[in-house]
């Protein structure tokens, strides 16, 4: 398989995910800020210029971070990736389509790509603004569906992953993360996946 990736973007919640399935895959990084995403090359993988994307082994391309993290989980079952019931199935989309949907979407997005917001520079600070407000309240939502211990749903699955990526980001840029999820984020950063994928991607683990 070859998995399109940028280190430290969303992809390193689907990273961390193939790492824990122990699966054998090439790595091609993609440059957001060269425009790498637009290439021509690029485009014929993905036409939506977006990341990540999963180029499966059977020559198929897969996109969009909760597809990928959905199929990972049926394809390797074994591996308990989501909880095995409807309900707990259900849970985990849930809380993974908020991280990546409304934090990430909505929020990060206004505060990393603000020009993609407004054409006004005048008006950059405010989008800026609106995206942490829709961040801080995200993570209060979270916040709340988090357990005080432990990962989101008991065991580790891909809702967990999602979440991670959006703390991630977070902890970089100087957003406190409420003490539920101040928790998660800690619990991931002491898993041995998670550090080993940081690594790769080239930051410091404390």
């Amino acid at each position: 398989m070859k998995f399109y990736m940028t280190p430290g973007s969303c992809t390193t919640g689907i990273h961390i995910l193939l790492e824990e399935l122990d699966l054998v895959f090439e790595v091609q990084l993609v440059n957001l800020l060269a425009g790498d995403q637009n290439a021509p090359a690029y485009l014929a993988v993905n036409p939506k210029a977006t990341i990540p994307t999963l180029v499966r082994n059977d020559g198929s391309a897969l996109t969009e971070f909760q597809a990928i993290a959905y199929w990972l989980a049926r394809s390797y079952p074994k591996a308990k990736l989501l909880p095995g019931d409807p309900d707990g199935d259900a849970r985990a989309i849930e809380m993974m389509d908020y991280a990546v949907g409304t934090l990430h979407g909505q929020g990060f997005a206004r505060i990393f790509t603000t020009d993609k917001f407004t054409p006004n520079p005048a008006d950059h600070e405010a989008v800026k603004a609106h995206g942490r407000d829709i961040v801080t309240q995200g993570f209060a939502v979270l916040d709340q569906l988090l357990p005080t211990e432990g990962y989101a749903l008991g065991l580790f699955s891909i809702a967990d992953a999602a979440l991670f990526y959006v703390e991630f980001w977070a902890d970089k840029i100087g957003i406190p993360l409420p003490d539920n999820c101040l928790k998660h984020y800690r619990l991931m950063l002491s898993r041995p996946v998670v550090r080993r994928v940081l690594m790769e991607e080239g930051y410091r683990v404390e």
